[in-house]
This record gives C-alpha cells, sequence and structure tokens, in this order.
C-alpha cells in the first residue's frame, strides 16, 4: 500500500467523499493524491457528497407492479426540487429501483435502520454456525463480522447489487444520480406488498420472475 491513513483523510477533506470512496480511489491511483481526486471527480463520488448535506424535501412516490399484479411496491425517493422531480431521468431512476425492490425484498433502506436486536440475534446465529463448523474460537468473532456483510447484502436495499446492473449496488446507483443531475437525490421508504403474504399457498419464485422480465428488457 502506497498510502497512509492520513492520505486517506487528507483526500476526505479535499472531497467530502467517504472513507472507503477516498480509500479505494488511492488504491486504484497508486497512492497518488492529485489522481485520487480526479478519479473521484470522474465517478461523480466527490460531486455527490458534497450534496449530502443538503436538504432534499421534493421527489416523487412512484409504484411498480409486477406482470399479473401478484407483486406491489411503493417507493418514495426525494430531490431538492420539484423540477427534477418531474424530468424524465429522476422518474426513471426511482422506477427501476422500485422494479429492484419487487425483484430483491429488501427490509430496509440503510444497515443503519437494522435494529441493534436483530443484529445481535443473526450475529449469534452466525457464531453458533462458525462453530458447529469447527472453526477455532479465536478466528470465529472475525467470521461473524465478514458474514454480517452478506446479512446486509441481502437486507438493505443500499447494500444490494442493482438487478438490472451487478457491478453496482443501489448505493452507488443513487451516487450516480445525484452527481448526473446535481441535486441530493435520497431513498426514504418504501413498502413491498406480495399477494397472499403470510398466507399458506403455492410457493412461487417472484423474484426470478422479475429477473427474467429485467432479462428481457435488455434484449
Amino acid at each position: 500500500m502506497n498510502f497512509t491513513a492520513q492520505d486517506i483523510k487528507v483526500l476526505r477533506e479535499r472531497t467530502g467523499a467517504g472513507m472507503m470512496d477516498c480509500k479505494n480511489a488511492l488504491v486504484e491511483c497508486d497512492g497518488d493524491m492529485e489522481k485520487a481526486v480526479d478519479y473521484l471527480r470522474e465517478k461523480g463520488i466527490a460531486k455527490a457528497a458534497k450534496k449530502a448535506g443538503r436538504i432534499a424535501a421534493e421527489g416523487i412516490v412512484d409504484s411498480y407492479i409486477h406482470m399479473g399484479g401478484k407483486v406491489g411496491v411503493l417507493l418514495e425517493v426525494n430531490c431538492e426540487t420539484d423540477f427534477v422531480a418531474k424530468g424524465d431521468m429522476f422518474k426513471s431512476i426511482v422506477h427501476d429501483i422500485a422494479l429492484h425492490i419487487a425483484a430483491s425484498n429488501p427490509a430496509y433502506v440503510t444497515k443503519e435502520e437494522v435494529p441493534a436486536d436483530v443484529i445481535e440475534k443473526e450475529k449469534a446465529i452466525l457464531r453458533a454456525q462458525a462453530l458447529e463448523e469447527g472453526k477455532p474460537e479465536k478466528i470465529v468473532d472475525k467470521m461473524v463480522e465478514g458474514r454480517i456483510k452478506s446479512f446486509y447484502e441481502d437486507n438493505c436495499l443500499l447494500c444490494q447489487k442493482f438487478v438490472k446492473d451487478p457491478d453496482k449496488t443501489i448505493e452507488q446507483v443513487v451516487v450516480e444520480a445525484t452527481a448526473t443531475i446535481g441535486e441530493k437525490i435520497s431513498i426514504r421508504r418504501f413498502v413491498r406488498f406480495e399477494m397472499g403474504e403470510g398466507l399458506q399457498k403455492k410457493e412461487e419464485n417472484f423474484a426470478e420472475e422479475i429477473q427474467a422480465q429485467v432479462d428481457a428488457m435488455k434484449k
């Protein structure tokens, strides 16, 4: 590694980007500070980070109904102005995220929303699994921390891989949209309905159906 923790701090102060984004930029640029600054700007991360403190009180509530009406999503995404909220680009991004929610069924928007007791319960389960696998006690806690990341990726919208482009997370989609549109964009809340949810019924994989629909749209 050709840079230090201090370099990461300096890059954060210069760009406003997050710690991991700064670290990744320095890795990509072999520790070159100026190149890392340009890298973050080219990716739109620095530009988006500077908008993070703004108030986003406008936006839209969008809906996505899967074919046949078996799965539906209502989603609120905020921006800064009514002008942007009415734009086709913003509407398209919101609709794509609603489609993603229908397919991936997240439980929370961010990992910070996950209740502490849910995380502690999950960690206890993961710890028990690791011990059952015969893993040494001294490495079990590190394994649990690694596996809890998968829990976030499965259950938190911003951590999930975007169904239309698995190379990006939903968080990256939002960051890029913020940089492109020029306003702070934030996902506020969503609700997902699945027909007959909670009732005993024939098991169906709606996620696979929606993914097939997404794949067909790409062709």
